[in-house]
């Protein structure tokens, strides 16, 4: 008896120290060791957040969904919009412009509709490891959706690079659903930017706000330096391992779904998550927006902190009562306005150095801070990681690729169906992005560059 009741005791203490542990964990507790942001790299995310925002809009002209000061843009830059019933579900609405103020050509893409059974079919279209793409892993429905789009606009974009004089940023915007298809964007554009008039890798970029997790470990910490995921506190979609196709299957229950998520992970060991090549994540460098504390009321001053975190890559699920109002678009682009302003004050009051100085400080600072993640993810066995010379010298020789096709494709082939594929000479994307899904003749998956290199 006296043995039972012993073990009661210390099966209810640990359970309830797990309670305590989970209950009190807070969304910023995932960045506490993180340092600050500064204002010039986070400028740009306000602004993406807008122009995200307008996508919704059916007449920017006549706006009715205006966000705190309006979306700031010229609607003669606009040089396309497309609606669901131009997209005929292959992806959600988005639209294309030309920031000439910036220097950008920007295309900007919406975040699931509940309403559409569209965007539901691109995400059940995915299994755990069923879609290998660039020696990892990817979200197979978002990687058709990028084919889709690029099949329709890559020679839009490729006449508005050389018009602009070939100097203008290259950005991919999306939210929630829409950054996933975004951030595979990108990555086909930096492998292939010579389909795009010969964009370079350091023309791309990425913000992915709320974003969805769509690639795996190797792949976020690779295209770190292209990829800029935006979070706000306590998101819970970052956060949930879950595929995406249960989450939304579940969102009507959602809260029921991220405490089962919650118990489940907290008995899988860290390395174990770490080892596994299947697991998708939230891409790139990371901006978290911190507004509120433990066991505080209200909102507090936006603060932002970043990182490219390689383990303890918002693997907690935070159980909050904002998990859900974090996610939504226009609390992401009020509070990340409000931190920007900040951030500038404070900058202005404290920085002594010359702003060309401190940019060019900051910017070294940024390539030493993912050249040191490549190596981490490299040091702690992460599946297909790549070191930081590797990203250096890539293999020049692409146009050796080898004309059979493998069993690996074959049973990889995201191609488009009849119905969606264009009929014209235009670059076919799912036949280029092809050449980044390969396997070695011993059947273990490899980056390109390394199935070329003598052994």
């Amino acid at each position: 008896m006296s043995v039972s009741c012993g073990v009661e005791c210390v099966v209810i203490l640990g359970f309830s120290r797990w309670l305590w542990k989970r209950c009190t964990y807070v969304g910023s507790d995932d960045s506490a060791t993180w340092p600050p942001a500064t204002p010039d790299e986070f400028e740009p995310v306000p602004r993406v957040c807008r122009l995200i925002l307008a996508v919704y809009e059916p007449d920017l002209r006549h706006p009715k969904y205006l966000p705190a000061g309006g979306y700031r843009l010229d609607p003669d830059w606009v040089v396309k919009r497309v609606t669901y019933e131009q997209t005929l579900g292959h992806a959600p609405p988005y639209l294309i412009y030309v920031d000439h103020d910036h220097r950008e050509i920007v295309v900007a893409i919406r975040g699931l509709n509940l309403a559409k059974e569209s965007d539901y079919e691109l995400l059940l279209d995915n299994r755990l490891g069923q879609q290998m793409f660039d020696g990892g892993y990817v979200h197979r429905g978002l990687l058709k959706s990028a084919i889709w789009l690029l099949n329709e606009e890559s020679e839009t974009l490729k006449r508005l690079w050389v018009e602009n004089g070939s100097n203008y940023d290259l950005v991919f915007a999306g939210h929630s659903l829409g950054s996933g298809v975004a951030s595979i964007l990108a990555v086909i554009v930096v492998n292939h930017g010579d389909q795009l008039g010969g964009v370079p890798r350091s023309k791309v970029r990425c913000y992915a706000v709320a974003p969805a997790r769509c690639m795996s470990l190797n792949l976020a910490v690779k295209y770190a330096d292209v990829i800029h995921s935006i979070i706000l506190q306590d998101d819970f979609l970052p956060r949930t391992p879950t595929p995406l196709e249960d989450i939304f299957k579940s969102i009507f229950c959602l809260p029921c779904l991220l405490f089962a998520v919650c118990l489940r992970d907290t008995f899988i060991p860290e390395g174990r998550k770490l080892r596994d090549p299947r697991r998708l994540y939230a891409p790139g460098r990371m901006y978290h927006i911190v507004e509120r504390k433990f066991c505080r009321c209200g909102r507090y001053p936006p603060e932002v902190r970043t990182a490219i975190p390689v383990d303890g890559r918002f693997e907690h699920i935070v159980l909050s009562c904002n998990a859900t109002s974090d996610h939504g678009i226009i609390w992401i682009e009020r509070e990340a306005e409000k931190a920007l302003q900040i951030m500038r004050e404070s900058n202005a009051e404290t920085v002594k150095t010359a702003p060309n100085i401190q940019k060019m400080e900051r910017l070294r600072s940024i390539e030493m801070e993912h050249k040191d993640a490549l190596e981490r993810a490299v040091s702690l066995n992460i599946p297909h990681a790549v070191t930081s010379q590797d990203e250096e010298n890539p293999d020049s020789n692409r146009q050796d690729e080898e004309s059979r096709p493998s069993q690996e494709e074959k049973s990889a082939d995201v191609v488009l169906n009849d119905k969606a594929r264009p009929c014209d000479s235009r670059t076919k994307w799912d036949e280029v992005i092809k050449k980044l899904m390969k396997r070695d003749e011993s059947g273990k998956l490899r980056l390109n560059r390394e199935t070329n290199d003598p052994t």
